[in-house]
């Protein structure tokens, strides 16, 4: 009786850990020993204020939500001490975390491997894309490109309309003093 019931809490873990993975946008698995709990306490901190999911996860029950979700090439690198940061609408968000921390001279923590939207990928991408702007930066930086051409043709014109004023005055001047 008691085994039925650690099997099936096990089961809606490996089930409630299946679609986490499916729905989110990334995420990143790391090795977490030595770590602190000063160190920990605020990297959870940071990533609860970037809308970061970071739990401890049991390597076996995360095997059968990868193999449940298509990612069964995560299999060799659930061994040993294993976190996992999600999250569900930003994909930088969590490397970008989890790379500050692990960049850190005294941190112990090292990157297993990561997935986004679907696809996984190596510590090499992970670092890659912590090193992306984030997403008001991208945004301010398209439309800043997409400003400037109106922007230079705004002032292209100003300086024509100027132009021609200066010439009208200068030819009403003219007139004028040939006039008197």
């Amino acid at each position: 009786m008691a085994n039925e019931k650690a099997l099936s809490e096990k089961q809606a873990i490996v089930a409630a850990l299946a679609e986490k993975l499916k729905n989110a946008s990334a995420g990143v698995f790391v090795d977490y020993s030595g770590t602190t709990v000063a160190v920990d306490t605020a990297m959870r901190r940071a990533m609860r204020q970037a809308g970061v999911e970071y739990s401890v996860i049991k390597n076996t029950l995360t095997r059968f939500a990868a193999n449940q979700t298509g990612f069964e090439a995560l299999d060799p690198f659930l061994n040993g001490p294993t976190a996992l940061a999600i999250s569900y609408s930003d994909p930088v968000a969590p490397a970008k975390i989890i790379c500050e921390y692990a960049g850190k001279k005294d941190s112990t923590m090292k990157i297993k491997i990561g997935f986004v939207e679907g696809k996984i990928i190596p510590e090499a991408e992970i670092k890659a894309l912590a090193d992306l702007p984030s997403k008001e930066t991208l945004v301010a930086q398209v439309l800043g490109t997409m400003v400037a051409p109106i922007t230079g043709l705004v002032t292209v014109l100003n300086a024509n309309i100027r132009g021609l004023a200066v010439a009208l005055s200068a030819i009403a001047e003219k007139k004028s003093e040939n006039a008197a």
